[in-house]
């Protein structure tokens, strides 16, 4: 079965979420997510969906392209980067801009010349990721975490109207 497949959804629910249960369709002012995704090869694929499928719902399809490959990407590094069993991923949509942000369990080196190491692999494994945002005339970076556990945060913001631009063929 397809993951967040619409068609398994009872229709009470679907109205649901189209109303945002509130007798409105959600906006893209409502697009606060948070989800826990396995630390595995299949999350940059699951966190993939959940945001097409959350942008669709939100009315910001123009931001699809871009925003789905910048998910993904940072995903896929924290997958690689990550000793724990899980990663995190919050989505949050503000003053015309998508906000992805991915904390992973992997924590910052003591060590001076490791954590350097460490910082330029990572920003290697985030280089698709990086061109995409600056094509998006967007921001990103990575570093300590400051919530509870540690590890470290990834973040990239992609703006609404550099999206639309970075999708049109």
């Amino acid at each position: 079965m397809p993951l967040l497949a619409a068609t398994t959804c009872p229709d009470s629910l679907l109205d649901d979420v189209r109303t945002h249960g509130a007798g409105r369709p959600p906006t893209p002012d409502d697009l606060t997510y948070s989800l826990t995704l396995p630390a595995s090869a299949t999350s940059p694929a699951i966190a993939r969906r959940a945001v097409a499928a959350i942008l669709q719902v939100h009315g910001l399809r123009g931001l699809t392209e871009a925003a789905v490959l910048v998910t993904a990407e940072l995903a896929a590094c924290a997958y690689r980067f990550t000793p724990a069993e899980e990663v995190y991923l919050r989505l949050r949509h503000r003053d015309g801009a998508l906000r992805v942000i991915v904390y992973d369990g992997h924590p910052r080196h003591a060590n001076a010349r490791l954590a350097e190491i460490c910082d330029e692999r990572r920003g290697a494994a985030l280089n698709l990721m990086a061109c995409v945002v600056r094509a998006c005339a967007g921001d990103w970076g990575f570093g300590e975490a400051r919530e509870p556990g540690g590890g470290t945060r990834m973040w990239a913001v992609v703006p609404e109207e550099g999206a639309r631009a970075y999708g049109m063929p």
